[in-house]
Formats: C-alpha cells, sequence, structure tokens
C-alpha cells in the first residue's frame, strides 16, 4: 500500500523545511510514504529545498498556472507514480502531520474514499470574527448544494483513495476544495471528514489579497458549478422567476380589464407576453444545457476508464 502526500507550493522556501519534517515516516497500514512537491512557478528556492531534503517526486511550473492547476497535476502525477492512497496538504504547516494517519484511516478502513480535515475554526487564532463566520457560511452552502455533511469545505488538507482520486475533474482555475466536494457527490464518492489540529500560522495566504475578493471568487466558484452539474435546475428557477413576472402582469391587465376595460394598460400585456417567451427559452436552454451535461457524464466515464486502465499499467511497473 503506497502513500503519497503532495505538496502544491509558490515561494514555500522558508516553510517547506517545516512542513517536511514534520511529515509521518511510518504509519500502520502503509508499505510505502513518498512525497510530491508541485512548485507552482516558485521564483525562490523551493525546489532546491525539496531536494536538498529528499523529496521523492517534483513537478515544476514555468510559471504560476493557479492552485486548482497545481492540485490537478499533483494527482494525476501521483497516480502515475502508483499511490494507492493521495494526501494533500499545504506547504505553510497549517496542518499538522501527526494527523495524517488520522486522515487516511477511513480510506484504509474502506469506510470512505474521500477524507476531508475538519479544522475546528472558531479556535484558529489568526483567523478574524468575518472569515469565520465566512468560512462557515461557506461550508453551509458547499453542504446545501453537494447534500454532504462536511463542515469545513475550504479545508485543503484531504485524502483520496486511488479510485476517487481517478474519478474528480477539477474545472475552475481558483480553487479545488469547493468543487472536488461537490463533484465527488455527484460522482457516488463516498466522502468522510476527521478533527484535526491546525499549527501557528507562519505567513500570510496566498491564494487571495483580501476578504472581499475572497467570497467573490468563492461565490463565483459556486455559481459556477452549480450552472454545470445542476443546469436544468438553475435555468428552470431563472425561467420560472421570469414567468412569475409575466403571469403577474397577466393578471393585472385582467384585472385593469374588467373593471375599467383596460384602457392604457395594454403595455402591461406585451411585456408579460415578452416575459413568457424569455422564460420558455430559458427552460428550453436548460433542457439543452441538460442533454449537455448528461453528454459530459459519459466523457468523463470514457475518460475514467482510460486513465484507469493507463495508471494500472503505470502501478504493475511501479
Amino acid at each position: 500500500m503506497k502513500l503519497i502526500i503532495q505538496i502544491p507550493c509558490l515561494n514555500e522556501e522558508k516553510t517547506l523545511p517545516i512542513t517536511l519534517s514534520q511529515l509521518p515516516r511510518k504509519i500502520a497500514g502503509i508499505d510505502t510514504i513518498e512525497v510530491l512537491i508541485v512548485s507552482d512557478g516558485s521564483t525562490d528556492g523551493t525546489v532546491k529545498v525539496a531536494k536538498k531534503a529528499g523529496v521523492h517526486h517534483i513537478v515544476s511550473f514555468s510559471s504560476r498556472q493557479g492552485l486548482a492547476k497545481a492540485f490537478s497535476v499533483g494527482l494525476d502525477t501521483c497516480l502515475h507514480k502508483g499511490a494507492d492512497i493521495i494526501v494533500n496538504t499545504d506547504a505553510d504547516n497549517q496542518y499538522c502531520g501527526e494527523d495524517i494517519a488520522k486522515l487516511i484511516r477511513p480510506i484504509l478502513q474502506k469506510e470512505a474514499d474521500m477524507v476531508v480535515g475538519e479544522r475546528n475554526i472558531e479556535e484558529i487564532a489568526h483567523f478574524s470574527f468575518l472569515k469565520k463566520k465566512l468560512q462557515r457560511f461557506g461550508s453551509f452552502m458547499v453542504r446545501v448544494l453537494s447534500n454532504t455533511a462536511i463542515r469545513d469545505a475550504t479545508s485543503g488538507f484531504r485524502a483520496y483513495s486511488r479510485e476517487a482520486a481517478l474519478k474528480l475533474n477539477v474545472l475552475s482555475g481558483f480553487s479545488y476544495t469547493l468543487e472536488t466536494i461537490i463533484q465527488a457527490r455527484r460522482k457516488n464518492i463516498t466522502i468522510a471528514s476527521v478533527s484535526i489540529t491546525t499549527n501557528p500560522k507562519l505567513r500570510e495566504s496566498r491564494l487571495f489579497s483580501n476578504m472581499a475578493e475572497y467570497v467573490y471568487v468563492s461565490i463565483a466558484t459556486m455559481l459556477k458549478i452549480v450552472m454545470v452539474y445542476r443546469p436544468l435546475g438553475v435555468f428552470l428557477l431563472i425561467g420560472g422567476v421570469i414567468a412569475l413576472g409575466g403571469i403577474g402582469l397577466c393578471m393585472r391587465f385582467l384585472y385593469f380589464y374588467f373593471t375599467s376595460g383596460g384602457v392604457g394598460h395594454i403595455q402591461s400585456l406585451i411585456l408579460a407576453a415578452v416575459l413568457l417567451i424569455v422564460s420558455f427559452q430559458v427552460a428550453v436552454l436548460g433542457l439543452l444545457a441538460s442533454l449537455i451535461g448528461t453528454n459530459r457524464t459519459f466523457i468523463e466515464d470514457i475518460l475514467f476508464r482510460i486513465k484507469k486502465m493507463e495508471n494500472a499499467s503505470k502501478k504493475e511497473h511501479w
């Protein structure tokens, strides 16, 4: 049983040695533990530090691609290197390395294929009051959208079985955390969470420059995910709201028609007709989007089978 711990990095020469030193060397039920570094266009000595520390695998981008891309490439590389379980953690030592054994336990015990490390948000000292509330609200929205019980949706401390890693395809260009939970639920990947501890902050977050940007990007990401995975429901909701406006205007015209002959209110009837036509068109677009989504599901299933066959041969080699 091989475990590969992947660590996306962006200029982490100062914090990476601390993170690497905290990683476990042995875990019950695991035969081999290896480390993969994904340098996302780092311009400092991150790669040199990783090599000096004896990191087993290094992937280095020539320019910054973003956290989501680094995560995806990391998963693919881990699969190519024969990983049975993949753990993703941060290079800033936010998460405790000793919790990796706890994180992978549900996978070893065949209870889950994806495990999210749940931080105690209220006890993280460097999180502001506003950030804590936004984290809670964001996780609540993800639970609603994904129909899961994950209470810390933005946690990057996660474990994936080989099967789960093969099924996931990250579309977001910002972060993988929200999307992979919603996607996993749609693909019948069993998700679990375990309580973890966190270390004191070593540096500021590089994922976003301010809270407003974080909120904006997170909302946009969730809306995009919903549009991708539930297009019919979204378009029917939009079309329904427009149709209600049209029906309301129709009722308004009828009221004036029967009470005063409708003189001077023909504009309401024209606008109502326009709104009802638009709502019908939106519903048709929703149907088309749903059919495209079905086609995407078939393509993803084919991609999963291809990746499984390709990585099966590489795993035998390794």
